[in-house]
This record gives C-alpha cells, sequence and structure tokens, in this order.
C-alpha cells in the first residue's frame, strides 16, 4: 500500500502525470525537479540498455533512462510530445524519458488502490498503488524501486 503520510495535502496526492505506450503514471510532484524537452544525449560506453546516456543539464551531468526501455516495452522515435522529466530517485538527480506529460493532478488518497498482482506490462515491483480518477486508471511509480542497488551504482559510475 501507498504511503501518503507524507505526500498528501488535506488527503489529497499531488501528482505529475505523464504516459508511457499509451498508460498513465503517475509520481510525486515533490520529486520532479522539472520537465524538459528531449535533448541530444551523450552515450555512455558499458551503460545499461535503459541507460540513453547522460546529459548537461545547467552545468550538471544528468544520467538519462528510457522508460520504455526500462519496462521492456518497443522503442518509439522521440516526438514532439516527447519529454525528459528530471526527478530525484534515492538521492541522485536522474531524467526519464516519456511519451508525453499530461498534466498535475490532485488525487484523493482514499482513491488509490493496492497494486494488483499484474497491471499493465509492467513489474509490479516498480508500483506503489493504482488510483481511479473518473473513467481512467493512474498507476503510481515507486521511484524509489525503479532501479535495483546495481543499477544505482551503474548510474553513479556513468
Amino acid at each position: 500500500m501507498m504511503n501518503t503520510n507524507k505526500r498528501t495535502a488535506n488527503g489529497l496526492l499531488q501528482l505529475v502525470t505523464f504516459r508511457v505506450e499509451g498508460e498513465e503514471f503517475g509520481v510525486d510532484i515533490l520529486r520532479v525537479q522539472e520537465i524538459i524537452r528531449s535533448m541530444e544525449v551523450t552515450r555512455v560506453p558499458k551503460a545499461p540498455d535503459f541507460v540513453e546516456g547522460v546529459i548537461n543539464l545547467r552545468g550538471k551531468v544528468i544520467p538519462i533512462i528510457d522508460l520504455r526501455k526500462r519496462f521492456g516495452i518497443g522503442q518509439k522515435a522521440h516526438d514532439r510530445d516527447t519529454r525528459i522529466i528530471v526527478m530525484e530517485i534515492s538521492s541522485a538527480v536522474v531524467g526519464f524519458v516519456v511519451d508525453s506529460v499530461s498534466e498535475v493532478l490532485r488525487l484523493p488518497a482514499e482513491t488509490v488502490e493496492p497494486t494488483p498482482s499484474v497491471v499493465a506490462s509492467i513489474d509490479s515491483d516498480y508500483i506503489s498503488g493504482v488510483g481511479k480518477l473518473d473513467d481512467r486508471l493512474l498507476i503510481l511509480l515507486e521511484l524509489d524501486r525503479l532501479l535495483g542497488a546495481e543499477e544505482h551504482e551503474m548510474l553513479r559510475a556513468a
């Protein structure tokens, strides 16, 4: 079940929502530093497959992870909707490539259900819950579980 204690204001989760392969995801707005357009990425030798490389964002080198690859979803060429969401994950700043950013929204904490054993095509370890919003479902990502310890070390080395 999602730990909503520090993420709520009046029982509301504040989320940035985005799409990857038609699925809608949400992450805690407090973890998002900024959202930028897709940009040139410098490849890093021997990086994990899902790491596109690094970018220089105002003098800071940030690893870029393609969420399609991380989730094992087929590749898609970047287009005008493609965005990089720069977030803090396990005390590191990382950029995540997503198909598009949808909106910032408030979701009542009581509408979040525990993670079903199978959700879409995404490994349920990454999911903290599923939010029900009118006629749609929002998959809430658990950022700290998105990468394993070994992958965190590879990113630091990159």
